[in-house]
């Protein structure tokens, strides 16, 4: 073996190799030029992960169902593993159980490895950290990929000791053999760049025989969090950097009629920046900066536009106008039945001994994530660097250089782990009003977006309107479904119960607000929605909600996180007065939740509070059942804000509750005690785990809460200002 860069060729019968060059946009002496000598394996996939429709993240074009690099690991000298990945470290822990992956297959101490994230500079492409596929996408190429370089370094100490490969073994970063035989992974790739390029298809460990993958490890980097040295992008000082502030319209769809920055520019070191509606500001200080815009005068031509007392009604008669598709799915039937036309479910619905009718309302909601929007850009010729808190860096990098007028490969976007999304930063405006900035003033200049301007100018979780009607027999078999969901999306909105005739559909419309995802998307309104409906049928025939969902389920996972959460729960026992108790369950992204909770009713204050809340999840196999129990709490707590009283006021294009005084989250005193059981299934690939838990909370609580009042709440929120009268 030789130092000079090299593409080996891989034995077929353990490998498939693509003789053909994939389009990568690093060539493989660049790859050396970036982490010096040693040996790279790079992954191939297919380019078949999930993505906005239409969106590349810029650049790239669309070249579906080519070969693409996927991950990859590169050895140095030293024997440090260093992994490469575009997903994003949000909060959710997955730079951990990501480095377990690589330690699992690779028989290395965690200590020994290094996992570069979101800089794409440096990274495979990514479409972006959503839909709860960081898990079951890039922990499964990571294995692969650790499991293949893996078998490189066996190939290499069986060529260096002149030895029987099938003896070898991997072992604490090192490759042992008979007699005693032991090469380190750094003396074996020590002087060489020795690129290889595999498949997806390597043997990996089964979860059963996992050792470092499947236990709870600490946080990798956990003490750079609680010492306070980890950087976010507020965080990010550059030599000579400045502070950017933008002037905002005074409601949605204002357009500027004039401006006056005189006073703004006479200021000491401030500079404005004006290019049509685009007006900010550059001071040597955040508050200068601020100051700055509040100097600016203004006078701008506002739009009628409808309020929040009529948005119900608006999405309602606006159905089919925009909106459509955003996954939703029309016309459908039910699980275990065949796609039913209205007139079959209209006529099941006439057979049914007990019929249930209602409609819900959903809310808009903030995202509230802990770090608001940030960004610093730096210019070096035509050359940029953002560093930003976003889930989609490569979506960022497109946007940037477009609004930049660069190409996207003179854009270089890095993400420090950041202060969460909870799907509200696929974008990053900051980033854009930042490197608009500090083009003109040739200086880095950071944009950190208020409070108040995340809760206006960021997009919202969706609201709708979920219409359903459904019939049942007095055994309890349920015997038609007709649901119709308008505008709030199209997730989890196939019911898991074994229905003869149902009919599920998802209207567009047209949206007064900006809206995307959020955590769960609409499957948290479809699961309220749904699971509501359920106790009000197994109300009208005189059933047990739990008996009777199980006698409706076919859905064996489901069946199990249902068991196991009224289990711990102790479904059955009285609760005390004045408290109620309920369940729900459900499934979205291949995983599977079942929740109980209990309510107090305080008669006084005419109010709910939630004591408890247990939860059942199952999302295959466990990477880290601590980090796995952190996102089932986290999910929780999170949803009792959009179930209880989480709502955007607003009134003529304006935000009319933009700050923590007018916007109510979950406070500690709102935390019930929460306990949570982790259904492991070693035997089914690994799930997302973000999301699915927080789609059972809400339901759990009306239902407690129609058990111990008799109230029906069809409303998310539902007690923002205490019990309906």
């Amino acid at each position: 073996m030789n130092d000079d860069l090299e593409l080996a060729t891989i034995e077929p019968e353990r490998y498939e190799f693509f003789e053909s060059t994939p389009k990568w946009e690093t060539s493989r002496r660049d790859f050396f030029q970036l982490v010096g000598t040693g040996v790279i394996v790079a992954l191939l996939v297919k380019d078949t992960s999930a993505q906005p429709p239409g969106d590349r993240g810029g650049g790239r074009g669309g070249r579906g169902g080519t070969q693409e690099i996927g991950a990859w690991i590169h050895i140095g000298e030293d024997g440090v593993v260093t992994a490469y990945t575009g997903k994003v470290e949000i909060g959710q822990n997955i730079r951990t159980s990501l480095t377990q992956v690589v330690a699992e297959e690779l028989s290395v101490p965690l200590s020994k490895i290094q996992m570069i994230m979101a800089d794409t500079a440096k990274v495979p492409y990514d479409n972006g950290t959503f839909g709860s596929q960081t898990t079951p996408q890039m922990a499964r190429m990571l294995r692969r990929n650790a499991a293949a370089t893996r078998e490189v370094l066996l190939d290499l100490a069986a060529e260096v000791g002149k030895l029987d490969r099938t003896k070898l073994a991997v072992a604490d970063g090192k490759v042992t053999g008979p007699n005693g035989v032991s090469f380190e992974y750094g003396k074996l790739t020590a002087g060489k760049k020795l690129m290889k390029v595999v498949a997806n298809n390597p043997p990996t460990k089964p979860a059963g025989k996992w050792t470092v993958a499947g236990t709870s490890v600490p946080k990798v980097d956990g003490r750079l969090y609680v010492t306070g040295k980890h950087e976010y992008a507020s965080d990010v000082r550059r030599p000579g950097m400045v502070f950017g502030k933008m002037l905002r319209p005074p409601s949605y769809g204002a357009k500027l009629v004039s401006v006056n920055t005189k006073d703004a520019e006479a200021m000491p070191g401030v500079r404005v920046v004006h290019s049509g509606d685009f007006i900010g500001v550059v001071a040597p200080t955040a508050f200068a900066a601020d100051a700055a815009v509040n100097a600016i005068k203004a006078e701008w031509q506002t739009v009628p536009q409808i309020s929040g007392k009529d948005l119900f009604k608006h999405l309602k008669e606006k159905a089919g106008q925009g909106g459509g598709g955003r996954g939703g799915r029309g016309g459908r039937g039910g699980r275990g039945g065949a796609p039913a036309n209205p007139a079959a479910v209209e006529a099941a619905l006439k057979r049914a001994d007990k019929t249930v009718k209602g409609s819900f309302t959903i809310a808009y909601i903030a995202h509230f994530p802990l770090e608001p929007r940030a960004a610093v850009a730096e210019w070096e010729g035509n050359k940029l660097t953002v560093w930003t808190g976003t889930q989609a860096p490569f979506r960022v990098r497109g946007d940037v250089a477009n609004a930049a007028g660069v190409p996207a490969e003179n854009v270089r976007v890095i993400v420090p782990d950041m202060g969460s999304g909870y799907g509200g930063k696929h974008q990053c405006e900051a980033a854009n009003e930042a490197a608009r900035l500090s083009k003109v003033v040739g200086k880095p200049v950071k944009v950190v977006w208020t409070r108040e301007e995340e809760f206006t100018w960021a997009y919202f979780r969706p609201a709708g309107v979920i219409d359903v009607t459904a019939g049942v027999k007095a055994d309890g078999t349920l015997t038609a479904w007709d649901f119709h969901n308008y505008n709030s999306g199209g997730s989890a909105i196939q019911t898991p119960y074994a229905i003869s005739n149902a009919i599920t559909a998802f209207h567009g419309t047209d949206s007064p607000l900006r809206q995307g995802s959020y955590r769960g998307l609409a499957a948290t309104a479809n699961h309220f929605a749904r699971e509501s409906t359920m106790d009000d049928l197994a109300h009208a025939v005189g059933m047990n909600p739990l008996p009777f969902r199980l006698k409706n389920l076919k859905n064996d996972r489901l069946r199990a996180v249902l068991e196991a959460a009224t289990k711990q729960f102790g479904w059955g026992t009285k609760p005390a007065p004045g408290r109620g108790v309920g369940l729900a369950l459900g499934t979205e992204k291949g995983s599977y939740v079942a929740t109980c909770a209990e309510v107090e009713i305080d008669k006084v204050a005419n109010d709910v509070r939630v004591v408890r809340a247990v939860t059942a999840f199952e999302c295959g196999a466990i990477l880290n059942p601590d980090h796995l129990k952190n996102q089932v709490e986290g999910a929780t707590i999170q949803g009792l804000g959009g179930a209880l009283f989480e709502q955007v006021e607003f009134a003529d294009g304006k935000i009319l509750n933009a700050d923590l005084t007018g916007y109510r989250v979950p406070r500690f005193k709102d935390a019930p005690l929460l306990e949570t059981v982790l259904l492991d299934r070693k035997d089914i690939p690994s799930a997302g785990a973000g999301e699915t838990p927080i789609v059972g909370i809400a339901p759990a609580v009306g239902n407690a809460i129609f058990q111990a009042t008799g109230i029906r709440i069809r409303s998310m929120p539902m007690v923002p200002n205490g019990l309906p009268g």
